[in-house]
């Protein structure tokens, strides 16, 4: 069984940076893609990025392109979120997720597997 434990989240003013982080335990193995997902009040949830955790590739959402990034550690089996310039529109519930079979990165549906979230808030 595969849990994700996310942590880092907090409150911040505008421009300033976050860095979360995910801690996965069970059976992650290299075929596995892992991702955030974040939701904000009132929406949806929304693909923010993923990375394949066998080859370090990472695929980011143009809403955040330029802002975040992405890294994992295969050793430590932590996956961070690095948040630059953060900005009101942030502020979201950010979710870990992973799955064996994510053919589609941003496809929510494919994930298998949820962390309860970690709170970010941005005060302008």
């Amino acid at each position: 069984q595969v849990r994700l434990v996310e942590s880092g989240g907090g409150l911040v003013q505008a421009g300033q940076s976050l860095r979360l982080s995910c801690a996965a335990s069970g059976d992650i193995f290299s075929g596995y893609t892992m991702g955030w997902v974040r939701e904000a009040p009132e929406k949806a949830r929304e693909f923010v990025g993923a990375v394949r955790w066998y080859s370090g590739s990472v695929y980011v959402a143009d809403s955040v392109k330029g802002r975040f990034t992405m890294s994992r550690d295969t050793v430590k089996n932590l996956m961070y979120l690095q948040m630059n310039n953060l900005q009101p529109m942030d502020t979201a519930v950010y979710y870990c997720a992973a799955g064996p079979r994510v053919a589609t990165r941003w496809a929510l549906g494919e994930y298998d597997h949820w962390g309860q979230g970690t709170q970010v808030t941005v005060s302008s």
